[in-house]
């Protein structure tokens, strides 16, 4: 059903566009006829906005990863600095979560460790949607935050860091089989508000895979039976992406060596202070408005990043004519 869902989404999109298209140049020539510029400009207008759209849709196309249609689960976790990279893990979590909502996909927050006077430590979000893990893949790495400190007395800039992981949501088409004798499983309070059950029942579950060193936790439900249900399927999708990971870098070793990104490598700049821009350290795109991106208008560095693992290093999406 989300196969044929997606084939009709497809389908009327394009069949949307042709007719789209074919009114706006009608209007633009009965406007030249009867000499209405507000009417051309109106249409010219729409056209562009339905080029944009369509560069959008041919972006989407790239999506053909076998994971890539699938729900997936963002992590941030704060970087050394205290409280300052803590504020800036929260910003990070709150961003993603807004993106997730402009795209109308369900974001459900799975765990959040707070920090000690702001931010938080680390969170973990759900974001379910079709292509949520296609879009969002290349989000993993460290993202570098410079500013004036709100929470420095003397007003000095600060550069802080906090890291992004991206993995799909493993379905019931794919098959991940874990001992349990590889894993250890803890049980804790879960923090942040939540009333009096939540500090006095054990209910948040924490798993830690041994050989990989992979730690997944979930303090969502009430109930831990579902926190470790939930922990478990957090738990088979971070082995499953790491398995994809691997057979890309050893199909092809030597792009993955230029453009892969792994974790502890800083993808992205955002300067709040002493100017005003965001930089993709690994395509270039950037934006002269950080509100607005931190705001989840992040399309133009998904899309760019996207186009350059599919075409290669200083190679973009053509413009539709």
């Amino acid at each position: 059903m989300r196969e044929r869902t997606s084939l009709e989404d497809q389908i009327s999109a394009i069949k949307r566009f042709e007719q789209d298209l074919e009114d706006s140049i009608t209007l633009i020539e009965l406007g030249d006829a009867e000499g209405d510029a507000a009417t051309v400009k109106e249409s010219e207008e729409h056209i562009r906005a339905l080029q944009a759209e369509a560069a959008r849709r041919q972006v989407e196309t790239l999506l053909s990863g076998e994971a890539d249609s699938n729900d997936t689960y963002v992590e941030v976790h704060s970087g050394a600095g205290g409280t300052e990279s803590q504020d800036w893990a929260s910003m990070l979590q709150r961003m993603y979560a807004r993106w997730g909502e402009r795209r109308g996909y369900k974001v459900e927050l799975l765990e959040i460790t707070d920090g000690e006077e702001a931010g938080i430590k680390s969170a973990t979000l759900l974001i379910k949607g079709h292509n949520a893990y296609g879009w969002l893949k290349t989000e993993s790495g460290v993202h570098r935050l410079v500013r004036i400190s709100p929470y420095d007395s003397n007003a000095r800039r600060h550069t802080s860091f906090a890291s992004v992981w991206v993995y799909p949501v493993v379905d019931d088409r794919i098959n991940i089989e874990i001992k349990e004798s590889d894993c250890r499983i803890d049980t804790f309070r879960s923090s942040g508000a939540g009333g009096q059950h939540v500090n006095t029942t054990d209910s948040a579950v924490r798993i830690t895979h041994i050989p990989s060193g992979i730690v997944v936790a979930c303090q969502q439900e009430r109930s831990q039976h579902k926190n470790r249900a939930t922990a478990w399927n957090m738990l088979r999708a971070r082995l499953y992406e790491a398995e994809l990971k691997r057979r890309e870098e050893k199909a092809n070793a030597e792009a993955a060596s230029k453009s892969e990104i792994g974790w502890g490598h800083q993808i992205r700049s955002y300067v709040l202070q002493p100017y005003q821009m965001v930089k993709d350290l690994r395509t270039g795109a950037q934006s002269t408005s950080p509100q607005d991106v931190l705001d989840g208008d992040i399309d133009l560095f998904i899309e760019a990043s996207l186009a350059q693992r599919v075409f290669g290093n200083g190679t973009e999406v053509e413009d539709i004519d």
